[in-house]
């Protein structure tokens, strides 16, 4: 479009031609420019949330799922401090995001310093970009910029300000088209060194971080797997990247150590550690004279003392799987699948305690009941709890993006804002916010958003009137139970207030009834569910260890 009009409609033109579909927030009086030339976008939905956070965690999942940027809006101060925590969530977890924030007039201004916080600077150790724009005529270069960056590998949050006489301001200039730039291909003499060291091993392992979590990876990884019989583990942002009820199998790493899992990598020798980032809480720990790793992602080792690969493989990952798969030749000395007791030993133990039918709900058979209920394609959105650790442990991914749960920021908050976004992208598939009661109340509000859109989905509140995962914390240190305790509002009366369906759970039976009956029934729901953590000390730090220690 050529021609004068106002900056912010040449802002709005920019996002239309990055493709752009949803913009969340909470605008302010500094957006009314940007506002009304989203009003006349025939292509950008604005989601009106009830809190900047809430629309930070939609617009960071559309960019998890999708892999295209998430764009929200929030105006100057106060509301650009609240997409600080979802910049994190974005930045720490890999997920492309835009913020746009307003700002006052930049030219003159008669408001002294009311509201004004430097907020580019604010931003700037939690993004990949953040920039003022001075100029309607620069918006062009800043968006494509902004967009580029987020986008690229790895993935992350980027930030732009609008000032309110910039976007008013005329100007004549047109969006530049998205470009497309290809990731650098693995160097052969790296892979060629990685599958020597495979080849020569005894026991090699893969471990799937959250890097891999791309779509032509898991194909490629499936592909290796087959042709070799190498076993694999996965983090927690990597579950679902191969379909976990594959015969190798051997567990998610959500403990920090001593699982069974985590008694598989010791007893390999060679372990192939692919996007792993260590961001992520480590799947393992390396020693001085202990494992050989190759690490193979998109970017080099961050040395940490408990990281320090030996063979670096860098390049597009799933091109670099590839190339190793192409070259390497299975050998006849490797003995991983005597590795693979430990996952029989893991399942044989969660199979006992899954049977528990007690009520309130024991949390590994909450796990067995929520899979069994979610369809092959459901998702599930985990907010950050102790519950994170029994869904990382127990609970079968088939399917990439499946398992939604931060384990980068580990933030609390994001369960039902990155649900809604699930449910507004795959309106078909069945999905569920699963949350303690903790972590619904930072963001609860946006239930009157989820009414308002008319999501179909379940919210699962694990009720334990406290914030469960420091109390466990706390017991393991061997403190005294203290400050960590508070009551709830009647969930069920929560959710009715807002138009949703409100359900409590009576027994593990009627939470089956429940869980199938929210499932096939449309509208937003949500199931207040006791849950007794009354064990989890005793079997997330003593049972485990030292039953697969045993092995």
């Amino acid at each position: 479009m050529s021609g004068t009009r106002k900056a912010s409609d040449l802002f709005v033109e920019c996002l239309e031609a990055e493709g752009c579909e949803y913009i969340f927030g909470v605008p302010g009086e500094e957006n009314l420019d940007f506002l009304d030339s989203l009003s006349r976008s025939q292509q950008i939905e604005l989601i009106l949330t009830r809190h900047e956070q809430g629309a930070g965690f939609m617009a960071a999942t559309y960019g998890r799922h999708t892999g295209k940027t998430g764009v929200c809006i929030a105006t100057l101060g106060p509301g650009a401090t609240n997409l600080v925590t979802a910049a994190a969530y974005a930045q720490l977890g890999g997920m492309p995001m835009m913020m746009i924030t307003g700002q006052k007039p930049i030219k003159k201004s008669k408001q002294g310093q009311f509201q004004i916080l430097d907020v580019v600077a604010m931003m700037e150790p939690i993004t990949k970009y953040t920039r003022q724009l001075h100029a309607g005529d620069n918006i062009p270069s800043r968006v494509r910029e902004a967009y580029r960056l987020a986008e690229e590998e790895k993935p992350g949050a980027v930030h732009l300000e609008l000032p309110e006489d910039i976007a008013e301001e005329p100007t004549g200039s047109t969006p530049i088209r998205r470009s497309m730039a290809r990731r650098p291909s693995a160097e052969a003499k790296a892979v060629r060194q990685a599958v020597k060291a495979l080849e020569k091993a005894s026991k090699p392992i893969l471990v799937i971080g959250a890097g891999a979590n791309r779509k032509m990876t898991g194909r490629m990884l499936n592909q290796f797997i087959e042709k070799t019989g190498i076993p694999f583990v996965t983090t927690q942002m990597g579950k679902g990247v191969i379909d976990e009820r594959h015969p190798l199998f051997l567990g998610c790493a959500a403990l920090s150590s001593g699982d069974f899992c985590h008694r598989a990598i010791e007893e390999a020798d060679v372990i192939v550690n692919v996007g792993h980032d260590v961001i992520e809480k480590p799947p393992f720990f390396m020693h001085d004279d202990g494992h050989t790793v190759i690490h193979v992602s998109y970017r080099s080792a961050e040395v940490d003392p408990v990281y320090f690969p030996q063979i670096e493989v860098i390049g597009d990952i799933a091109n670099a799987i590839w190339q190793i798969k192409e070259d390497i030749v299975k050998q006849g000395h490797w003995s991983s699948g005597a590795l693979k007791r430990y996952r029989e030993a893991e399942h044989e133990h969660t199979q006992g305690l899954a049977a528990d039918t007690r009520f309130p709900i024991f949390p590994p058979h909450l796990v067995e009941q929520v899979r069994e209920c979610q369809p092959e394609d459901g998702i599930i959105c985990l907010d950050n709890g102790v519950y994170k650790l029994w869904f990382a442990r127990g609970y079968t991914a088939y399917l990439p993006n499946t398992v939604l749960l931060d384990n980068a920021l580990a933030s609390m908050g994001a369960g039902l804002p990155s649900a809604m976004m699930s449910a507004m992208l795959y309106p078909d598939r069945k999905v569920m916010a699963i949350c303690g009661d903790g972590g619904f109340m930072m963001n609860g509000q946006e239930m009157e958003t989820a009414v308002r859109l008319g999501l179909n989905l379940t919210v699962l509140i694990l009720r334990d009137d406290a914030y469960g995962m420091i109390r466990w914390k706390q017991a393991n240190m061997g403190f005294e139970d203290f400050g960590l305790t508070y009551g709830n509002p009647d969930f069920v009366k929560f959710a009715e207030s807002f138009g949703a369906s409100g359900h409590r759970v009576e027994s593990s039976k009627h939470l089956r009834e429940l869980l199938a009956h929210c499932r096939d029934t449309p509208g937003v729901h949500l199931i207040d569910c006791p849950v007794d953590y009354t064990e989890n000390d005793r079997i997330l730090n003593h049972d485990i260890k030292e039953l697969s220690a045993r092995l």
